[in-house]
């Protein structure tokens, strides 16, 4: 659940704010026809990113890197377009072209964004999944929150800003259009330097640090986000608007009440966006601690694990040295209501050698968080364990060493 909340979090922020802070600017400077441009823009584009999200996933025509490409650079000229045209404050000269301009930022905006997201839904039943299941219920509540959170912080921060002075929104929205377009121009950086077109430590070094802090423009957006809030509190906080009437004085009290809550909304959304990033993702990515090893019996060329130790129905952990020094580890489970055991390697092969581990019952793969069918245990297929060769003779599951030597460089020395 929390991953999926963290990843929509993380995908949706930067758009959700900078589209919020782009109404409130472009309705108060170009009118209902600004208005209606940007709408245009965010529908198309959300339009164009079901038709990706549907590609993504049911063909292989689509190459993301080719198409990142066309997006960031379209999305770098929309925004210099428009800022060459509102930098000095709306004009009617040029009106048009800025709110065609601030309609294409859109669409690049939420085609680039949305697609993943939209996307998400539909890999949930991935690995066996089904969707009756808790598992799937528990990722879906956390990609639901998630855009829920991003739909309230887009509202919240355009009703905000246009109760700010057009030139206040103008200036945040210069602000992060800057944080936007330098965003973009490290992503086209490093889709280039993926594609060797252009090389060199400097490139490098800009590829490195846009991936390892990328998390830094989410940040700053945010950051830049609550400053109209902030200051529409404290101005609420000394009020001198003249009023020639009591019901006049309480239309404006209640204009005022009305501007501190969705000042708040804004803050509040930022607060649970960082914690998102930072807190919730600690939790959701604390390291799982696997069980330890149990001792078994080497006889002659076999493993033997006693009936009697893995009959509770648990996830137990047995491993193997092998004469060139790998410990191959091996997990045994006695599955529900059966007499049978799943018996494989503690290790698959789409994630490597990290391990699984019992959760409430089930077992699950410590790097995707995969929850594993028990009863599949022992077959291939998906992320399940390895299967290796066994036998159930005289009270013992019998693990040939032969079997664990031919797997053993799935695991480190």
């Amino acid at each position: 659940m929390l991953k999926y909340l963290i990843t929509v979090t993380e995908g949706l922020a930067l758009t959700a704010v900078l589209l919020g802070l782009l109404y409130a600017y472009v309705t108060g400077a170009y009118g209902a026809k600004g208005r209606k441009a940007l709408t245009i823009g965010v529908c198309a584009g959300f339009a164009a990113a079901v038709v990706m999200a549907i590609m993504k996933n049911k063909t292989n025509l689509v190459h993301t890197n080719t198409w990142n490409m066309r997006i960031f650079v379209t999305s770098l000229i929309a925004l210099l377009v428009f800022a060459a045209f509102s930098i000095k404050g709306p004009r009617k000269k040029g009106g048009l072209i800025a709110a065609a301009a601030a309609s294409m930022l859109a669409f690049t905006l939420v085609f680039y964004a949305f697609p993943d997201v939209l996307a998400y839904p539909f890999t949930f039943t991935s690995n066996g999944i089904s969707l009756l299941s808790t598992d799937y219920l528990y990722r879906f509540i956390g990609w639901t929150f998630g855009v829920i959170l991003m739909i309230v912080t887009f509202a919240a921060t355009m009703t905000v800003a246009k109760r700010a002075e057009l030139s206040a929104a103008g200036a945040v929205l210069g602000v992060v259009l800057g944080i936007n377009a330098v965003q973009q121009a490290t992503k086209i950086i490093q889709v280039l330097y993926a594609r060797r077109k252009i090389k060199g430590r400097l490139w490098f070094e800009i590829v490195r640090h846009a991936s390892n802090f990328s998390d830094v423009f989410v940040y700053a957006t945010l950051l830049a986000a609550i400053v109209i809030p902030v200051s529409l509190w404290i101005a609420s906080m000394h009020v001198n608007e003249p009023y020639e009437n009591p019901a006049q004085h309480r239309r404006i009290r209640a204009n005022w009440r009305s501007a501190r809550r969705w000042s708040a909304t804004v803050i509040v959304c930022a607060a649970l966006a960082v914690s998102n990033l930072t807190w919730v993702n600690a939790i959701a990515n604390r390291p799982v601690e696997l069980s330890p090893v149990e001792e078994c019996e080497l006889v002659g060329d076999n493993v033997c694990v006693p009936l009697e130790r893995v009959e509770d129905g648990h996830l137990h952990r047995f491993a193997y040295t092998t004469p060139d020094g790998y410990n191959v580890r091996f997990i045994v489970i006695k599955k529900p209501n059966a007499s049978s055991y799943g018996v494989g390697l503690d290790a698959c092969d789409i994630c490597g050698e990290t391990g699984y581990y019992e959760r409430d019952g089930q077992i699950v793969c410590k790097l995707c968080d995969v929850v594993m069918n028990i009863n599949t245990i022992g077959f291939k297929g998906g992320c399940n364990p390895i299967v290796i060769d066994y036998s159930v003779e005289g009270g013992f599951i019998i693990v040939p060493t032969y079997t664990l030597i031919d797997h053993q460089t799935e695991f480190k020395k």
